[in-house]
């Protein structure tokens, strides 16, 4: 800022430009998932995001004037990375058993905090030792290379994968196959009803308080720690990373503890999510109280790490919510949630460097007040609104079949059962009977009669009504 002669308010604005651009993808992100190859999308999201903190080095070292080129980058890189978590959601929406989403869901979440736990004293180092502009040069690589390794180790489905047993591939299948047979298309999305819908704006409004107070730590933290705390950059640097460690352990332990609770049948999924919410949002608020009334640096600081670890809780109750209402749709309701609290991040950062513009301590004692009275709204929305089942507009509808299609399905059912009780003998019939239970998926005569009792059903349904009075 001191090259660039910026103020706090236009560093706010130039901070906040990302996330003009993250919000617009958010939605279009998720469409783009629940069609095409979700892994892809994220990987070349990240890509292009890679190569774009390249050229703001380049933009941010060539000219003292280039305000209007560091803004267009900013707007550009949250485009590109707007599309990386609904085609997250979109991967696991593939890939993701129901009774273990929660563990596997956070997982990929920890790494976004294992990437600020890693990032702020890696940059704190390179701006001291090297220069200021090295971390651009340095996380730009390291997207690139990341890039190569998920290009060559990723697949879009079980199917396609190369790299897992196929006992794997079938129990993957098995458990999510029902909810993932056929993709949402923009005329198929029940858009109306996503908008009525209670759970879906629970989870909006905790994804929305979330990013205000996550932004807030992230983006400010240092600058809190240097004008406050009185701390240098070098151990600031150290130190604001903690937080972020703290956060990834309770991440990852809530995950497995929540899936836990659920296959168990210890608790409903509904109940679960709440717990973890109001863990998170209630316990990252009371510390925030707590950190606006301390000013002795070390008391400061360790109240900073758990108001920051205890919002991970809460990424096991609002942030997988998507799969539980809705599984079919989870990209585009993480890209409708998601484009929403991008404006948090927005409007946040530049509120915030208005509110602390002077680095005085009334400043980041209104700063934190006010994200503590976000998380309470947020905790008490959810618990009143959230809910953990499959929501009855996210059911897919099965295709409509004719007469005709019936009847020739179930005329090919009693054809394959008739020949597979037909007699063989010795090594023949062995061999066909091996045959047979490789190329069939209903390789059981409890499989084949299920589904004849349903085109029964079906049949039922062309017949005209049965007369009680007959003349």
């Amino acid at each position: 800022t001191q090259q660039f002669y910026w103020s706090p308010t236009e560093l706010g604005f130039m901070e906040s430009a990302f996330f003009y651009g993250y919000a617009i993808t958010q939605i279009p992100g998720g469409m783009l998932a629940a069609k095409y190859a979700p892994n892809l999308l994220f990987g070349f999201s990240i890509l292009i995001a890679a190569i774009l903190n390249l050229f703001l080095a380049l933009a941010l070292s060539a000219h003292p004037h280039t305000d209007f080129i560091v803004l267009a980058i900013q707007i550009c890189q949250g485009l590109s990375l707007g599309i990386s978590y609904p085609a997250m959601h979109g991967v696991w929406r593939h890939w993701a058993p129901p009774m273990e989403r929660s563990k596997l869901a956070t997982t990929t979440f920890t790494g976004g905090y294992l990437g600020v736990m890693i990032g702020l004293p890696i940059s704190a180092y390179l701006v001291s030792y090297i220069d200021w502009c090295a971390p651009f040069y340095f996380f730009g690589a390291a997207g690139i290379l990341w890039f190569l390794i998920w290009f060559a180790v990723s697949a879009p489905t079980p199917e396609m994968s190369k790299s897992i047993s196929d006992d794997e591939k079938r129990f993957i299948i098995e458990q999510v196959g029902q909810v993932t047979s056929s993709p949402a298309t923009l005329t198929t999305i029940p858009w109306k009803e996503i908008l009525l819908s209670p759970p879906v704006w629970a989870i909006v409004i905790s994804n929305f308080c979330r990013s205000w107070t996550f932004f807030l730590l992230l983006g400010n933290q240092l600058t809190y720690m240097k004008d406050v705390l009185h701390l240098e950059i070098q151990s600031g640097g150290l130190i604001s990373s903690l937080p972020h460690a703290l956060m990834s352990i309770i991440v990852l332990a809530s995950g497995q503890m929540a899936d836990y609770l659920r296959s168990t049948g210890k608790m409903s999924t509904q109940m679960v999510r709440k717990l973890f919410n109001t863990l998170g949002f209630g316990g990252e608020a009371l510390f925030l109280c707590c950190l606006s009334l301390i000013s002795e640096p070390s008391a400061a600081v360790t109240t900073l790490i758990f108001a920051a670890g205890c919002s991970g809780f809460g990424i096991v109750g609002f942030n997988v919510n998507h799969f539980d209402i809705a599984p079919r749709y989870a990209p585009i309701l993480m890209g409708f949630s998601n484009g929403i609290s991008a404006l948090a991040g927005a409007s946040g950062f530049v509120l915030e460097h208005l509110v602390a513009a002077q680095g005085t301590k009334e400043g980041w004692r209104t700063s934190f007040l006010i994200a503590a009275a976000i998380d309470l709204a947020a905790m008490i929305t959810f618990l009143v609104f959230a809910k953990g089942e499959l929501q009855q507009w996210a059911k897919e509808k099965e295709p409509q079949q004719s007469m005709e299609d019936i009847v020739r399905r179930l005329s090919y059912i009693m054809r394959r059962m008739s020949s597979r009780r037909r007699p063989e003998s010795g090594v023949k019939h062995k061999r066909l009977c091996e045959e047979d239970e490789a190329k069939r998926d209903w390789s059981t005569e409890k499989t084949a009669d299920k589904e004849i009792q349903g085109l029964e059903v079906k049949l039922q349904s062309f017949m005209p009504p049965a007369e009680e009075n007959y003349i």
